[in-house]
């Protein structure tokens, strides 16, 4: 519960969602051999799908240490979120590609995961907007 009442929340979740887009990059990119077998997942949307989420990370980590949040600087990573989630559904109802169960649920879990926090996101950039004292 502390977590969520403490005044460093924001930059919390975004070095949270930075974690979480480097490990996520790093086991699509250095395992997108070993993906595509078990969730038959084309490896190529794998690797560079992997690939763009270090220069994402780099941005939200960036973003949440300057000594003044921007505003303008999450909702773009909010936006991010929101448009990797919409992306997600697409490849899981849009027929571009096939996977299996288990990269039914590789899929969706990211999508589930980047949609809470895209969600936390808004909480902490509505609570940065409503202090006195907002970037």
């Amino acid at each position: 519960m502390r977590f969520f009442q403490s005044p460093n929340f924001l930059r919390n979740v975004l070095l949270i969602d930075a974690t979480t887009c480097v490990i996520t990059g790093a086991l699509m990119t250095l395992g997108s051999g070993v993906l595509t077998q078990l969730t038959s997942i084309p490896r190529d949307l794998l690797l560079y799908a992997g690939l763009s989420l270090f220069p994402i990370a780099a941005f939200m980590a960036v973003a949440a240490t300057r000594a003044a949040l921007s505003s303008t600087a999450v909702w773009l990573v909010i936006l991010g979120n929101v448009a990797w989630v919409a992306g997600s559904l697409w490849l899981l109802v849009g027929g571009t590609i096939s996977p299996n169960a288990f990269g039914f649920v590789f899929i969706a879990a990211q999508a589930v995961a980047v949609a809470v926090l895209a969600e936390l996101e808004v909480i902490g950039v509505r609570r940065l907007a409503a202090s006195p004292v907002s970037a």
